[in-house]
């Protein structure tokens, strides 16, 4: 049984308006602007949800989930690049008072967002060019990439303009201390995430 078509309220927000349909035709999917583009991605593989679950976890054990701030997956961050732009980080830490900073079609103002995390997928180029310029230029201090195409985890920090002035790479075995401006000391084993968004294989 199909749904009925709803009417969609962005009628003088034409990218939105097609965005929300494509979500609607395609669920799971995850539909985004991004320089004034519709971006596409396919729901992701298990591993990628390990991967997450993974990361999680040292957030919370630092406290990042109470009080000041919240962990959070796929949570809406309207983007100052464009109109219409925004992006939906896999992963975010945010301030409580994120309600607070809504400002349309479930996305909340960059300014609430100390951190994103993006997972790579199929999309994998979208996570290390477009949305490295769309965080930077939303001036989100800490952007982290968990590159399961190169297994590599990038650490991006220091937002100026369109570009972030510091970008480290990193590789498994090593251990990445996060700058502490997310509000706690949080250490990521590069190699044990890397593994956890590895598929299977039988």
């Amino acid at each position: 049984m199909s749904a009925a078509p709803v009417e969609q309220p962005h009628g003088d927000r034409p990218l939105v308006a097609e965005a929300n349909r494509i979500m609607d035709r395609l669920p799971g999917h995850r539909v985004e602007i991004i320089e004034g583009q519709i971006l596409v991605t396919p729901p992701p593989d298990i591993a990628h949800s390990r991967a997450l679950k993974k990361l999680a976890r040292p957030f919370e054990a630092a406290g990042l989930d109470e009080d000041e701030t919240e962990v959070h997956q796929g949570i809406g961050v309207w983007l100052p690049d464009g109109p219409e732009d925004y992006a939906i980080p896999d992963l975010c830490i945010v301030e409580a008072s994120i309600d607070e900073h809504l400002i349309e079609n479930n996305c909340f103002d960059p300014v609430a967002f100390r951190l994103v995390l993006e997972v790579t997928s199929s999309n994998w180029k979208a996570d290390l060019r477009t949305k490295v310029k769309a965080y930077a230029s939303a001036k989100i201090p800490v952007y982290v990439i968990v590159d399961r195409k190169h297994q590599r985890l990038h650490v991006l920090t220091d937002p100026a303009g369109d570009k972030y002035e510091n970008h480290r790479p990193y590789a498994p075995g090593e251990i990445v201390t996060l700058p502490d401006s997310i509000g706690a000391k949080v250490s990521l084993d590069v190699d044990e995430i890397l593994k956890a968004g590895t598929p299977r294989t039988s």
